[in-house]
């Protein structure tokens, strides 16, 4: 078990990145070449020097609409290190959204109606609030955004109540078809609302996704990885929280052959809450990437970022970056990050990388954490103890270790599904 847990406050700290090396798969970068069995740093960058694009503090990092600033990555770059870009072709080409000589949308999208307080209808490219919260990261980012000419735009209106999610299901509709997204989230002061997106089908699809959240608003968005075995989705999911607001990110990644999310969120306002979640669960030849970043650019917010996932299989791999910033107006701030892995099998990989900058003395509090290891023996001996057969016992304990995260999405009903989910992954692969 390797493992890493650190709390400060009012002390300034640079960032500490930690790599758990494993087996390797083709396609892999810098990564790859990594034989330290951890890494761990304060006031320094913590990688290897090779490093040389994209490096250093996350304020520093480029966003832009331009794709000529974005060219295509080689995966010596510090947001590819970890990622397969050679499977990643077709979601970083600069082509239309559907195949040529296809009559069908590479992609179906199915939202809910009817629902009193919200409205659906679309967003051309300069039409507010499309383009305001989000800011493109990388080379897919903008070209989800370039590639759409109108934004699917769904909005609570103030004070609204929305008892039921809001549910928006994006299909995949042909195995290695490109497809490109941009969908705007909006929520009005003081409005209550649950947005469920979720994704089955195969195709190479590449998803923006923005969130305003006004004052005083109460927002989850929950996004669903339940793709097919050969699909690939890169996507970039960028949030605003108004003053007074609280603003809810849930990711679980199951499926899909190579996922790779940010998942990102600022303040417009003092008082707010934010939080992240995230469940992954990894197969032989899956490759499942979270990148999380939380910008304290206003004084006394709050922000909570807990990530788990478990690997089983050769070559099954996942990522965790989690970027905290603390800049120098955030006085007050409160923030933490964790990411825990279970490894269930040789051959699995897992990399957590946690970054924690602080540009101001004056907070409530920040730390992070991370581990990863494989089970905790005592917990099987006490279950086989009492006559629980081996392979049911870490099944049980898997179930525990992810059932955390679970509870934190709040919709029964999917809750029950992805419970379902993961016995049946844990059936089809248990020991």
């Amino acid at each position: 078990m390797t493992t890493t847990d650190e709390k400060v406050a009012g002390v300034e700290v640079g960032d500490s990145r930690i790599s758990i090396p494993g087996m390797t798969e083709e396609g892999e970068n810098l990564a790859a070449s990594t034989n330290a069995a951890a890494e761990h740093s304060h006031g320094g960058l913590g990688e290897s020097k090779e490093i040389t694009s994209g490096a250093g503090s996350r304020a520093n990092r480029h966003t832009g609409f331009d794709l000529a600033e974005f060219p295509q990555p080689t995966g010596r770059e510090e947001e590819w290190r970890f990622t397969p870009v050679k499977k990643l072709a077709g979601v970083l080409s600069d082509t239309p959204t559907a195949e040529a000589g296809t009559d069908q949308e590479p992609v179906d999208y199915q939202v809910t109606e009817g629902l009193q307080g919200v409205t659906v209808g679309t967003l051309r490219d300069g039409e507010a609030p499309r383009g305001t919260v989000l800011q493109p990261a990388d080379r897919a980012a903008v070209l989800a955004y370039r590639h759409t000419d109108q934004a699917l735009h769904v909005r609570v209106d103030e004070d609204a109540e929305v008892t039921e999610p809001i549910r928006i299901t994006v299909t995949g509709t042909q195995a290695g078809a490109r497809a490109n997204s941009h969908i705007v989230l909006e929520a009005g002061r003081h409005a209550r609302a649950v947005f469920v997106l979720e994704h089955r089908g195969s195709a190479d699809f590449n998803g923006n996704v923005e969130v305003k959240v006004a004052e005083g608003a109460d927002v989850s968005v929950i996004s669903l990885q339940r793709w097919a075995d050969d699909a690939v989705h890169v996507g970039q999911h960028d949030a605003e929280v108004g003053s007074d607001a609280r603003y809810k990110h849930v990711a679980v990644s199951l499926g899909g052959s190579v996922v790779r999310l940010n998942a990102n969120f600022r303040y417009a306002g003092e008082g707010a809450e934010a939080e992240m979640y995230g469940l992954y669960f990894a197969d032989a030849g899956q490759h499942i990437e979270h990148r999380t970043f939380v910008d304290h650019n206003t004084p006394r917010n709050s922000s909570n970022v807990l990530y788990k996932g478990a690997l089983q299989g050769q070559t099954a791999r996942t990522v965790w970056v989690g970027d905290v910033l603390i800049r120098k107006a955030a006085e007050g701030t409160d923030s933490y990050e964790k990411n825990q892995n279970l490894i269930l099998t040789d051959g699995a990989r897992a990399d957590s990388v946690p970054n924690l900058e602080i540009e101001t003395g004056v907070i409530e509090g920040a730390g992070h954490a991370s581990s990863t290891g494989r089970f905790d023996e005592n917990h099987l001996f006490y279950l086989m103890a009492r006559g629980i057969p081996e392979k049911q016992a870490r099944q049980l304990v898997v179930r525990g270790f992810l059932h955390e995260i679970i509870q934190k999405i709040g919709v029964a009903s999917i809750e029950e599904s992805l419970a379902e989910d993961l016995e049946n992954e844990l059936e089809i692969h248990g020991n």
